[in-house]
């Protein structure tokens, strides 16, 4: 089986606060009759657009993968461990929480027992955007049960102003929503196990709402623990390269790459790797192969693929996100880099 990045496609998913245009990340949804929302870039049912899986989706090559493609720390008895999404939110989401993977693999099972902690990268902001997350100094769980009873659960969460590069961490049980006017990047377990608990009365085109899930959410909320919240990141200049260190955790490390020059890199034996286009033109090579790349692909890179050169043609932003052996391999890695152990505390999260 040749080593080689392989590409995915995106699946779209209708939501009621989604946008009729995706431009410019997918220029030919545009004038939609319907609202999308969010584009899945890993989903199990994302079907590979090249390579030695063309055609075949995500969920049925993952379990046959050799560990040359996933890695020697990686498990694949289970899902593909990440799901990479775009959000597109013309209107606020609903008041959410995840739960934790103890809570999910108790309650969840079959929705596959898996919990969601997660990262927002904001692609594009429009002026006055913001998401809403965490629950503010002295909310209990009572006092916020009469809040949703009252419609203005909304009122419990701290408002976190949001510019194009911001970056938030969400551990699982943070009541959260997104508002207006954000193009979000979500790199999450994969895990679509959501608990709502309002949803601003919003109503289908047969008058009919969205569940709400108030008592599994309020069972799994961390009520009164101080939640992650925006992220200060490290950015390094390392030419040809500017790297952007985000966050780490046991389930997914992220960081940004700006680029105009080549620029060389190489995996690592341990895990995969994914390559998100953010912005840019340009090609992915490995020895004599040149893949051509712009925004919105999503590149999976195999664990055992080695060194491979990402060539620009206009200026390249990327987020590399993998699942490290343990936080530690991302420690280890801020530390190479020069970086001081007051801001590694502060991007690595048990």
């Amino acid at each position: 089986m040749a080593l080689r990045p392989a590409r995915l496609e995106p699946i779209f998913s209708p939501r009621p606060w989604g946008a009729r245009s995706l431009a410019p990340f997918f220029p030919d949804k545009t004038n939609l009759a319907e609202p999308l929302g969010e584009a899945w870039m890993t989903g199990s049912e994302c079907v590979f657009a090249d390579g030695p899986f063309a055609g075949k989706k995500l969920g049925e090559v993952w379990p046959t993968l050799p560990v040359s493609w996933i890695g020697t720390r990686v498990d694949h008895a289970h899902a593909f461990p990440l799901l990479v999404k775009f959000i597109f939110a013309e209107a606020k989401l609903s008041v959410q929480v995840h739960p934790d993977d103890a809570y999910a693999q108790k309650h969840e099972a079959a929705a596959g027992g898996r919990g969601k902690t997660e990262m927002w990268y904001a692609v594009s902001a429009r002026p006055g955007a913001e998401v809403l997350t965490g629950l503010k100094a002295g909310v209990t769980r009572e006092s916020f049960v009469k809040m949703i009873a009252d419609g203005t659960a909304e009122d419990a969460l701290l408002h976190v102003p949001m510019s194009a590069g911001d970056a938030i961490f969400i551990p699982a049980g943070t009541m959260h929503t997104i508002g207006a006017g954000l193009v979000l990047c979500e790199i999450q377990q994969l895990s679509e196990i959501t608990y709502r608990v309002y949803d601003y009365n919003r109503r289908d085109e047969n008058g009919k709402s969205r569940e709400l899930h108030i008592e599994k959410a309020l069972d799994v909320t961390k009520f009164g623990a101080a939640f992650a919240g925006k992220i200060t990141p490290v950015r390094i200049e390392s030419p040809p390269v500017t790297t952007t260190y985000f966050a780490a955790c046991r389930y997914f490390a992220a960081e940004k790459w700006e680029f105009s020059r080549p620029l060389s890199s190489m995996t690592s034996p341990e895990h995969f790797e994914l390559i998100v286009i953010l912005e840019g033109t340009g090609s992915l090579s490995v020895g004599a192969d040149a893949l051509s790349y712009e925004r919105a692909h999503v590149w999976l890179l195999p664990a055992a693929l080695g060194a491979y050169e990402m060539k620009p043609t206009s200026p390249t932003s990327v987020l590399r996100t993998y699942v490290p052996d343990s936080v530690d391999e991302f420690t280890d890695q801020l530390k190479a880099a020069g970086i001081s152990s007051a801001d590694i505390s502060r991007l690595v999260h048990a």
